[in-house]
């Protein structure tokens, strides 16, 4: 049945309300002064626009003509019929009761209610992607007939991409007459599809031929306008307008299929658009009874009707603001916008992962969120429902069990806030978080004038603001420099240069007499950050942990405002930079736990399988105990690589990874593509932990830093090589506030560095350092006697995974010497490898020779060798042990001097190395406050798990120190 105003009101007559037409860019800071507002400065002015008289409201005008309307508007019926069926039967009995699979809904108890408020209407908004096709229609049918609890007004959009389509019929008539009637039919043929898939002949048929008669009155209306060459915005809006009509009509035909008590309401009969200054309410029928009540009504969203009676619509989004007006006439308990996400989230969940779902927001809150970018609600639709507190849900429309998002309430403003005039800091309100969510607007431009102190600053902002204003520029964001003079405004992208030309005019005289410096605008694209939350007022540390977390993860922040009213503070940041400043804000609050998106070099190595077995065991007591989540984003072996699907998706390390990189998904280690993705990832904590012991990575490391990419490296390729690079990189780390961990470079799990750090760092001054740092030494030199030569001590090394793959690194004392250059330069000393006095065990025959084979048989070619040294080194042993001393191989680093030295020496029982232990490694400091007995930092070392450790342990390190701005 067709629905007209008295039905869906009851006895007496609703009467009318008039709104303006609808702009998506409503919320402008400055609105235009000229009284003339025509189509071409709609977008940017503040204003709004009804075309077909040329007249503009400004906001404030338009809520004043609600008002007054609303005042005007005759109380609904209080008779409640619940939604049955046409004999009169229990909806879940009829062909639209949901299917025992489908989710339950929240009861009802759950739904607030505003001030107990007992009216039965509740008002239901489907958007256009979840009217897509006919299966869609139907889960919206079970869902109204699930949901109602009296009578129900859903508003619905067209169908997905329907507006779109009638778009292109407009724009095609322009040129190609038949291109508009085949983008028609196109249209038209979905529609009908859809409608006769979901009900019978006997109800689908009527409601067809309407629908091709409305096609016939488009194609009449259209033909015109190749002859004038131009597309008036009334003809526009005539033509999208039909997406709405033909969609209501589609669910209503299903509704009626499956029993329902229905009816259908074309929105522009009730819905009038004020085209005249000082026009009242128009009058519109009659206020008779219709001496019935229907519970279901389906009305058209988006469209309306100027007063003159010319169709017209609310712009884009406009559907959502339909359903308000709807709920504030109706005086309905709630609002329901059915969109196909849970809720209302704390930030866009396609730029961060994790985010989730708001529970409750206030009005204004929304407001905030929806200025900046979030898909939330446009602004202007919330007002209808804000002064009677009507409460809007964002619900998904496939997890209707899940409650979504509340907005209602309003915040309490700055005044009442500030009335106990106490600040405390947010952090002290254990579980309490400051911000509802984080958003972006982006493709903005900076816009800046500068040193226009000679004029005087007051002029020079009103000519700057006047300027953009008659321009009809759009001002998301200004800030001021007054010792200067100088101005920075935030635009849109595409507004540019407009505002650029508009600002060069307003200053031209300025700008010749060199009065003004300069004015700018820059070509790259920027993007506005915000976050947002009622509780900013009088908490301080909110900014700083805003900006804390955003320079940590390397993002430069161009401008910053806060809003008067403390609800949000809002940063431009390069667009390249928007996804990772939204995740590192976004941890920084605790809104998600802090995640480091890990890449393992050497993934299939000894090391590298330790790490990715201790990452494993680790995972849930990382969450659960330091609320710190490791991503491992790619794994490389020396010749193979695999990273995840996308920028920043993780890798299953439960898996074999030997099997992953001989899988499809593997590539050919490319040192370049793997340093793309890691700069492409948005993670603000970005690591690479170098698990090889290849110079050719060792290069990367200074690019890496530049990028504020993490490294953690065990091998000591970069820590003892070049200076050059060595400084490069250190350049590096400085500049980009990047981290470079390396503990475990030296005694694997022993934190001989961090020990090194802490003394230098609280003012003690190290005079000498001397150890061994050698675990495979330690434990040849332990093991070996007159029952177990030299060989059979390193063979047993080598089984224990003590020592190097090329034991001989160990052997003739070059991996020594790299932790000595890596001590000694921590140290401040400017030491190469060349620099240090080395003694090597092996002759330059066993050193040079080239082994030929597979691992295992080059090892046992170098024991083999090795065997021709039992003799002389049991001689040394024993030379040792006739003086009651134990070999033991040794280091010594003197600052003052400058000297480094590593050899194998014959210590007593005075000297600390005497009672090293089979696999341990051994520093002693001595300094000026530990003079009588060096400080000592002693245990095992060696082997591949004690290796791991290490580096576990230096990325925690790096886990605390990102999460540091959320304990």
């Amino acid at each position: 049945m067709r629905f007209n105003k008295q039905i869906l009101l009851g006895a007496p007559l609703l009467g009318l309300y008039s709104v303006s037409s609808f702009s998506p860019s409503f919320k402008s800071k400055f609105i235009t002064r000229s009284s003339n507002c025509d189509s071409s400065r709609r977008p940017n002015t503040g204003a709004f626009f009804t075309p077909q008289s040329n007249v503009c409201h400004s906001n404030s005008e338009i809520v004043q003509i609600v008002h007054n309307n609303f005042n005007k508007i005759t109380s609904l019926s209080s008779t409640v019929t619940p939604l049955t069926s046409a004999s009169g039967t229990d909806p879940s009995s009829s062909s639209l009761a949901p299917s025992s699979s489908s989710s339950s809904s929240s009861s009802s108890s759950s739904l607030t209610r505003p001030n107990n408020n007992p009216n039965p209407w509740e008002v239901h908004k489907f958007g256009g992607a979840s009217l897509a096709d006919a299966s869609l229609y139907k889960t919206v049918g079970a869902l109204l007939v699930r949901e109602s609890r009296g009578r129900t007004l859903p508003i619905v959009s067209a169908r997905a991409g329907m507006t779109d389509q009638l778009v292109r019929v407009v724009d095609s008539a322009l040129q190609d007459m038949t291109q508009a009637e085949r983008e028609l039919d196109l249209a038209l043929s979905g529609q009908l599809s859809i409608l006769r898939a979901l009900a019978s002949p006997s109800i689908a048929d009527p409601i067809a031929e309407r629908m091709e008669k409305d096609a016939k009155d488009i194609l009449s209306v259209v033909q015109s306008l190749r002859m004038i060459r131009s597309v008036p915005p009334s003809v526009m809006e005539v033509v999208t307008g039909f997406g709405e009509i033909w969609s209501a009509q589609t669910l209503y035909a299903y509704l009626k299929e499956g029993g329902a008590r229905v009816a259908w309401l074309d929105a522009r009969e009730v819905l009038i658009v004020k085209s005249e200054g000082n026009a009242g309410l128009g009058e519109k029928g009659s206020s008779s009874s219709t001496g019935g009540v229907v519970p279901l009504v389906i009305a058209t969203g988006f469209v309306a009707t100027s007063s003159e009676g010319v169709p017209t619509t609310l712009k884009r989004s406009g559907s959502d603001y339909s359903a308000t007006i709807f709920a504030k006439v109706s005086h309905a308990s709630r609002v329901t916008m059915w969109k196909n996400t849970d809720g209302v989230y704390t930030a866009d969940p396609r730029r961060v992962p994790e985010a989730f779902s708001i529970s409750s927001l206030k009005y204004d809150e929304a407001m905030e969120l929806a200025y900046f970018g979030a898909q939330v609600l446009h602004p202007l639709a919330m007002v209808p429902c804000i002064d009677s507190n009507i409460p809007v849900y964002v619900r998904n429309i496939f997890n209707p069990a899940f409650e979504g998002t509340v907005i209602q309430g309003r915040c309490a403003s700055l005044s009442e806030v500030n009335k106990d005039g106490k600040v405390v800091n947010w952090r002290s309100k254990r579980g309490v978080i400051p911000i509802k969510g984080i958003t972006s607007v982006d493709r903005v431009s900076l816009l800046t004038l500068e040193g226009a102190s000679v004029i005087g600053g007051a002029e020079v902002a009103e000519r700057f603001m006047g300027s953009m204003a008659d321009a009809g520029i759009n001002v998301l964001m200004v800030t001021q420099a007054s010792s200067e003079s100088s101005i920075t405004v935030v635009v849109p992208e595409n507004q540019g240069k407009k505002a650029l030309g508009a600002l060069r005019s307003a200053f031209e005289l300025e700008l010749s007499r060199s009065n003004v410096n300069g004015i700018s605008l820059t070509d790259t694209p920027m993007s506005i950050v915000a976050i947002v939350g009622e509780g900013m007022a009088m908490n301080s540390g909110v900014s700083a942990s805003f900006m804390s977390s955003l320079a940590k993860a390397n993002v430069n922040i161009r401008v910053i405002a806060q809003g008067s009213s403390e609800r949000q503070v809002a940063v431009v940041v390069a667009g390249e930079d928007t996804s990772r400043a939204l995740r590192a804000a976004h941890m920084a609050f605790t809104l998600s736990q802090t995640t480091c998106s890990v890449v393992i070099l050497g993934g299939t190595g000894k090391l590298g399988s330790a790490l990715i077995r201790q990452l494993n065991a680790q995972k849930e007591s990382l969450k659960k105990n330091l609320n710190l989540g490791v991503c491992v984003s790619a794994i490389a072996s020396r010749k193979k690589m695999i990273m995840g699907e996308s920028s920043g998706l993780c890798l299953s390390t439960s898996a074999d990874v030997e099997e992953m990189l001989m899988g499809e998904r593997a590539k050919e280690l490319d040192m370049e593509a793997l340093t793309a993705m890691l700069e492409a990832d948005v993670n603000p904590h970005r690591v690479v932990v170098d698990c090889t012991n290849d110079d050719g990575i060792a290069g990367f490391y200074e690019r890496w830093m530049s990028s504020g990419i993490n490294v953690i490296s065990p091998g000591r390729r970069a820590g003892a090589g070049p200076l050059s690079r060595y400084d490069a990189i250190r350049e590096a780390q400085r500049a980009n506030s990047a981290e470079w961990q390396y503990e475990s470079s030296v005694g694997a799990a022993l934190p001989i560095l961090t020990t090194l750090r802490d003394l230098l760092q609280t003012g003690d001054e190290v005079q000498r350092l001397r150890g061994c740092v050698s675990g495979t030494m330690a434990y040849v030199f332990r093991t070996m006697d007159e029952d177990t030569p030299f060989s059979e001590a390193v063979r047993q090394a080598m089984e224990k995974d003590f020592t190097e793959n090329d034991v001989r690194e160990d052997l003739s004392g070059y991996d020594a010497t790299r932790k000595i250059v890596v001590l000694a330069r921590e140290l401040g000393l400017n030491v190469s490898m060349e620099d240090v006095e080395v003694e090597s065990l092996l002759p330059d025959d066993i050193l040079n020779k080239e082994y030929e084979g597979d691992t295992d048989e080059m090892r046992a070619a170098v024991i083999e060798d090795l065997k021709a040294l039992d003799g002389p080194m049991l001689e040394r042993w024993r030379e040792a042990r006739r003086d009651d001393r134990e070999l033991r191989y040794k280091f010594v680093i003197d600052v003052a001097t400058g000297k480094c030295s590593c050899k194998l020496s014959a210590v007593d029982s005075k000297d600390t190395l005497y009672r090293l232990r089979n696999n341990e490694n051994l520093v002693a400091f001595e300094t000026t406050r530990y003079t009588t007995s060096p400080l000592i930092v002693k245990g095992a070392a060696a082997g591949p798990e004690l290796a791991a450790a290490g580096i576990f342990a230096d990325l925690l390190r790096l886990g605390r120190a990102f999460s540091t701005s959320q304990t």
